[in-house]
């Protein structure tokens, strides 16, 4: 026989070898049709009712359909949006599980289940096919050769430097770099991008959204794309857009070669909600598959959704096949393209329940338990838009949370504001008041200055308001509080003066993330000075205001290459800073973990942390083993400069300056401990204690 039962065991479609199963989950279908395309996924050249239902999963087996076969699913059952029910079997259905995508979705009114424009709305009922126009699944033979070079680099988590990087966005101007590869996945391993990463000390190259999305259809009309990819409607493919030549086998390839050179790669992962959107937006998968069952709807108004994201619909990892899809396709990521973690976006969502953000939720629990997860990193966007959903700190302790604390106070402070000192202490000791519970350590906390979301660094010092007008939306996006400093001038300046204390600004903001403990991520450009002209939107902007601008690579002083190499090397010269232990005060032996010091090398009282307008901090980080050197760390944002004393140890004579900002080379001056010393104004210094 050519169709058979098939195993309802693994969802999407799986070949065997000899032919290919098909499974799909449906609580609330009556029907379930497989549709086979052509090789150019135009026409529909058959239709295949799945012969068997078990445990609400419809399967089926063609011993004739091999890789390469392009497929989609229509599904029937009750369209009835007031009971959260909109199964329209007109609307050709990507598979959740597609590992490989076909074409791309031509926007058109027949990818909407109900008629566009009735006055019933979404009650209205559409009868038009939309096959042609819509991206398809493709049949997938998931071996590849790895080699036997290709090994996980399993960095530690106190010794990581996380690089947040767009896929296209890194390469698309990079003149060292192939122009076929340009944009795409190999063109992050390419030996000009590994040299630069290289370079700078990373270890993890995390990616924005790599999982197949769309462009939403507001956005084409505008001429613009998701440029992005925070718009997921397929989690086990990855996006065709950068890699035309296969995109499987082509992330594949390029993972294997970061890992060759010592790089790991984290996904940023959208599971919080989808390309669908609200009640108005199409029926493209999730929802003609099982509304009721993949999203959150209102208790009261099932036809509409329960949105916690602010994008329309919200994913329910409380029902167990939504759950196992997200965890299927974190294990696959992990087993069959060998990345390292993750980061996920609006991580809040996938632990709420019926009564909000639950930190005993099954998400966490699969996560915990998961044997194939167990190595890998997990970071949270720790909040989403709902009532409760600002989670900052309230994550479990396998998990590491992107510090939104870190980047404000920091940004605050080195923006000019006073008042300051005691938050600023917290942020460069890891954080202790938001994550030291529960087992948590330091690596819980991701210091960020900048990511893809807001001003670049360059940015952060050129602009005090945003500047989104080409989204098209009246610069009305984006927001509003951004603690930017433009140093005088809106914009770029050709006054030199303005343009020093710009790159000094952004000098320190590098070395403080550096030097703080927790897990430093740089963004992308920010070490060559890229800019957005202002814009700290740019989800939309395929484009050169998207793209990474490298015309200072090489060109000193705007080139800050070298410079964070050089904190990065500091940094790893000084365990104390990558302590995975939390640092407390003098002990009774006299030894510390840290000491926070007056500019007269006293210890700080509590009068001295209220000083009014205070700017200026200092604090000595011990040596973790007997042997090793202090690190004494002095951060003045003042416009002034500041006199202060090295202070006296018993394990240190002298003091060797390996860092002051406001030098394009460190001076490795020596001074003696008690002796008096000078912090220019607005600047970082760091000295090494010497015995």
């Amino acid at each position: 026989m050519r169709l058979s039962a098939g195993t309802n065991h693994r969802l999407g479609s799986v070949w065997d070898g000899r032919g290919t199963n098909f499974a799909l989950f449906s609580a609330n279908a009556e029907k379930v049709e497989l549709c086979l395309f052509d090789s150019q996924g135009r026409r529909e050249v058959e239709r295949v009712q799945l012969p068997e239902r078990t445990e609400d999963v419809w399967h089926g087996y063609l011993n004739d359909v091999s890789p390469g076969q392009i497929y989609g699913y229509r599904v029937h059952g009750p369209y009835d949006p007031e009971q959260g029910h909109r199964f329209n079997s007109h609307k050709l259905l990507l598979d959740p599980y597609a590992k490989r995508l076909a074409g791309r979705l031509v926007w058109s009114d027949a990818h909407f289940g109900y008629r566009t424009g009735s006055v019933r709305e979404d009650l209205s009922f559409d009868r038009r096919d939309n096959a042609r126009g819509m991206i398809k699944a493709v049949v997938v033979d998931e071996t590849f050769n790895w080699g036997r070079r290709e090994t996980r680099p399993n960095v530690a988590w106190e010794d990581t430097i996380i690089y947040e990087a767009h896929v296209k966005g890194l390469t698309q101007t990079r003149q060292d770099v192939s122009p076929a590869l340009r944009g795409t996945f190999r063109g992050l391993s390419s030996p000009a991008m590994i040299d630069h990463l290289q370079k700078l000390g990373v270890t993890t190259l995390e990616l924005l959204p790599i999982h197949g999305f769309i462009d939403d259809r507001h956005l084409v009309e505008r001429k613009l794309s998701n440029y992005w990819g925070y718009n997921s409607i397929a989690f086990f493919a990855p996006e065709n857009r950068y890699a035309p030549e296969g995109a499987l086998d082509s992330f594949r390839m390029t993972v294997a070669r970061l890992h060759d050179a010592g790089i790991e790669v984290l996904l940023d992962v959208v599971f919080n909600h989808t390309a669908e959107g609200n009640h108005l937006g199409p029926t493209l998968s999730f929802r003609g598959i099982d509304n009721k069952s993949y999203y959150w709807l209102m208790p009261d108004e099932p036809r509409y959704y329960d949105d916690f994201t602010g994008c329309g619909n919200s994913l329910n990892l409380t029902h167990p096949r939504v759950l196992q899809m997200v965890m299927d396709s974190l294990r696959y990521w992990v087993e069959v393209c060998h990345v390292d973690g993750f980061r996920f976006d609006l991580a809040s969502t996938l632990a709420r329940g019926p009564n909000g953000f639950d930190r005993g939720s099954s998400f966490f629990t699969a996560v915990r338990q998961d044997p194939v997860l167990a190595s890998t990193k997990m970071v949270a966007e720790p909040w989403d838009v709902g009532l409760g959903g600002y989670q900052v700190g309230g994550f479990p302790s396998q998990w590491s949370e992107w510090n939104d604390r870190y980047r404000s106070t920091l940004r605050r402070y080195w923006s000019g504001e006073g008042n300051l000192i005691g938050d600023v202490g917290a942020r460069m000791t890891g954080s202790s008041d938001l994550f030291n519970h529960d087992g948590r350590t330091p690596r819980a906390s991701i210091n960020h200055i900048t990511v893809h979301d807001g001003f670049t660094l360059m940015d952060l010092f050129s602009y005090n308001e945003k500047h989104n007008e080409a989204n098209g939306e009246d610069n009305r996006d984006g927001s509003s509080e951004n603690h930017s400093n433009n140093c005088g001038e809106e914009g770029p300046t050709d006054d030199e003066g303005i343009n020093t204390l710009r790159r000094l600004l952004r000098k320190n903001q590098l070395a403080c993330l550096l030097l703080a403990q927790g897990i430093p991520l740089i963004l992308a450009g920010d070490e060559v000075g890229n800019t957005q002209n202002g814009n700290n939107n740019a989800y939309c902007q395929d484009n050169e205001i998207g793209w990474i601008g490298w015309d200072n690579l090489g060109k000193q002083p705007d080139d800050m290459t070298d410079f964070i190499g050089g904190l990065v090397s500091l940094r790893n010269r000084f365990p104390q800073i990558k302590s995975r232990r939390w640092v407390d005060g003098k002990r009774a032996d006299g030894s510390y973990g840290v000491l926070w010091l007056t500019p007269e090398a006293e210890e700080m009282t509590e009068e001295d942390w209220n000083f009014h307008e205070g700017r200026f901090l200092s604090f000595a980080l011990g040596p973790l083993a007997h042997g090793e050197a202090p690190l004494l760390i002095v951060l003045n944002a003042s416009p002034e400069t500041i006199a202060f004393t090295l202070p006296t140890f018993p394990e240190c004579r002298h003091w060797t300056c390996e860092l002051d900002t406001t030098k394009d080379v460190p001076t490795k001056m020596i001074v003696e401990s008690g002796k008096p010393a000078e912090a220019p104004p607005q600047s970082v210094l760091a000295f090494a204690g010497v015995a």
